[in-house]
């Protein structure tokens, strides 16, 4: 599908490196640091590039640079080891969060350094991403159009060998930064995806970790992909807080027939409408099918803001009202960024492998979007070049390290219920689950202060999470006109 294929692999935006000076070389001349601004933060940091070797196994052979960067902390006359970021997706670049991340971390950051790495294929870390321009594709197109043609031309633009960019080698980019910047040990936080990779920094360095933050946790031992029971799950969820919301099943008392009537009515035949571009004002055509309508109904459930606007999408588009959901598919294009070239990279090696026929049987019995999600199996992966962990990748990680582990009960993709899994052989961890809060915990909820707290005592077991009490109960737009 060249359209909807040139939407998912098109150049992503980067945010820009300002105002770069006084380059300082390390002694070994592989690392650079640069006083630089970086997004929206208003003070100077620190932008660097570490040399590291693309395979660590022949480390006089090719070599990528890994683009990072440190917001210092604001008082420092008291060192306290820093906090390293390990971002999601697969496939964001923690610098590219830097905003959001030193709004989200400001606590954190009075006290201790915050580092940002780019994972290698992502940002300015030897980015594995295409050049596409398409900026119709994300209405135009439908999953029915793909073409095997447009995965492989984009797979012969990446440079490198990419059985190297894989979640192992990741961590040691990752352990090498800390070792350029002199820290002994660090503190590190993952969110989504970042929690398996800090479960792979746990097992391969945990000498040098002081203590993890797993927020939305990935399993190793669980496979990336299979998110159908966990997703109608949320959905089912959104559905019961509706009838439980006294304006909300006023507005919309048949909720879940108002979906289904639309699915089932989208099956049948797509709706093709001619609309203006919601950003270019150009005249657009839009294309919606099933399988299109619950893809992006999934992406809302993310968050307890794009849930709170699913009821009146759904109940508009049963009407035949579908200006809505564009509305909505304008308002997120662009948020999730993410260099799918290495998300497929690993997930379609590290992760579908592990997926058997019985799994996907299971997980596709579920009554939001079946197994729309699988696409990805079938019709990507086997067009990637193929490399395979060890059989220890999988192990579960026992690592005596302290420990916060926090799940939303409302995520769609990570559900409590990992996080459970995980807690169970980390000897040193604690599990908070969040009431009313979808996929990771940290950004919308005061968990920060709790972070900021166990970074301190370094007890799991002993923290103040009685703010979590006060998350209010789940609201939702039951008017067009914003009621």
């Amino acid at each position: 599908m060249k359209t909807l294929w040139e939407k998912t692999w098109k150049q992503l935006f980067t945010l820009g490196l300002l105002s770069m000076n006084s380059t300082i070389w390390a002694s070994d001349n592989n690392l650079t640091l640069e006083n630089c601004h970086l997004g929206e933060i208003r003070a100077q940091v620190k932008c660097g590039k570490l040399e590291v070797p693309e395979n660590y196994q022949k480390p006089d052979g090719d070599k990528i640079s890994v683009n990072f960067a440190v917001l210092p902390a604001i008082d420092d006359s008291e060192y306290k080891a820093p906090l390293m970021f390990l971002a999601g997706g697969p496939g964001q670049a923690a610098t590219e969060l830097a905003t959001l991340l030193e709004r989200t971390f400001r606590e954190v950051r009075k006290t201790r350094d915050i580092i940002l790495v780019d994972q290698r294929g992502t940002g300015e870390s030897h980015p594995l991403s295409c050049e596409f321009e398409d900026e119709q594709s994300v209405y135009s197109s439908i999953i029915k159009d793909f073409k095997a043609s447009d995965v492989t031309d984009c797979i012969s633009q990446f440079k490198g060998d990419l059985s190297q960019f894989n979640s192992e080698n990741a961590i040691r980019d990752f352990d090498a930064v800390r070792s350029a910047l002199g820290h002994e040990k660090i503190n590190v936080y993952g969110g989504s995806y970042g929690t398996r990779a800090s479960l792979v920094y746990m097992r391969m360095f945990p000498e040098s970790l002081e203590s993890v933050v797993l927020d939305g946790v990935g399993p190793i031992e669980v496979p990336i992909g299979l998110f159908g029971q966990s997703v109608a799950r949320a959905f089912d969820s959104l559905v019961e807080n509706c009838k439980n919301s006294e304006s909300c099943n006023a507005a919309f008392p048949n909720l879940l027939e108002d979906f289904q009537q639309v699915k089932a009515r989208l099956a049948k035949a797509p709706v093709v409408l001619d609309i203006q571009h919601p950003r270019l004002g150009t005249p657009t055509k839009f294309v919606l099918d099933e399988d299109k309508f619950t893809n992006n109904l999934r992406m809302q459930l993310y968050s307890t803001r794009g849930r709170s606007l699913m009821p009146l999408v759904i109940n508009q588009a049963y009407l035949g009202n579908y200006q809505p959901l564009i509305g909505l598919m304008a308002s997120t294009e662009g948020e999730q960024q993410v260099y799918t070239g290495l998300h497929f990279n690993i997930v379609c090696n590290e992760d579908v492998p592990k997926i058997s026929d019985q799994m996907k049987v299971a997980d596709a019995n579920n009554n939001f979007d079946g197994d729309t999600g699988h696409f990805i199996f079938d019709n990507i992966c086997p067009l990637f070049p193929q490399y395979r962990p060890s059989d220890g990748f999988y192990q579960a990680v026992t690592a005596n390290i302290p420990t916060l582990i926090l799940s939303g009960d409302l995520d769609p993709v990570t559900p409590p219920s990992n996080g459970e899994y995980t807690a169970k052989t980390l000897p040193n961890s604690h599990h908070i689950v969040a009431k009313n809060t979808a996929h990771i915990v940290a950004t919308s909820t005061c968990a920060n202060k709790i972070i900021n707290e166990f970074l301190t005592t370094k007890d799991p077991k002993s923290l103040d999470e009685s703010c979590l009490d006060d998350i209010p109960a789940e609201k939702f737009m039951t008017s067009v006109n914003g009621i």
